[in-house]
């Protein structure tokens, strides 16, 4: 049996990254983080999970942008915030 495509990969877009040099929140705030995750809907550039802030997730909600992609060189995956799975 087959899984269905997430639903949310219908918010998808063609993004540039707002801050390919990081985090968009922890560089303001001048916060660590470990590592990056793009969103797939707007460009903004968050930290994961295992950062501190885990920003990424918070725009997610905030922002009801539920995919992003790892930001990180070498890694070409999709997580769905909403599903908490790979899109």
């Amino acid at each position: 049996m087959t899984t269905p495509p997430d639903p949310h990969l219908a918010l998808v877009r063609p993004v540039v990254p707002a801050t390919p040099e990081g985090c968009e929140d922890c560089l303001r705030l001048g916060t660590p983080w470990v590592h990056l995750r793009l969103c797939l809907t707007c460009g903004h550039v968050g930290c994961c999970d295992s950062s501190p802030l885990r920003h990424a997730r918070g725009h997610a909600a905030s922002a009801a942008h539920p995919i992003v992609r790892s930001f990180e060189p070498g890694e070409d995956w999709r997580w769905c915030f909403v599903h908490e799975a790979l899109a």
